[in-house]
């Protein structure tokens, strides 16, 4: 018999980033650059 995947998994409310994760993700969207080209995207990241 098939078992049942589907029951909820315990939920976490409190969750609060550290700055350092915050200011990771900020600084990376901000070097990265997408160019499309005819049907091709490239993602550049300037560093």
């Amino acid at each position: 018999m098939a078992k049942i995947y589907s029951k909820k998994a315990a939920v976490t409310t409190n969750l609060k980033p550290n700055k350092e994760v915050v200011s990771f993700i900020l600084s990376y969207s901000q070097a990265l650059t997408v160019v499309k080209i005819n049907e091709k995207s490239f993602e550049i990241i300037a560093n």
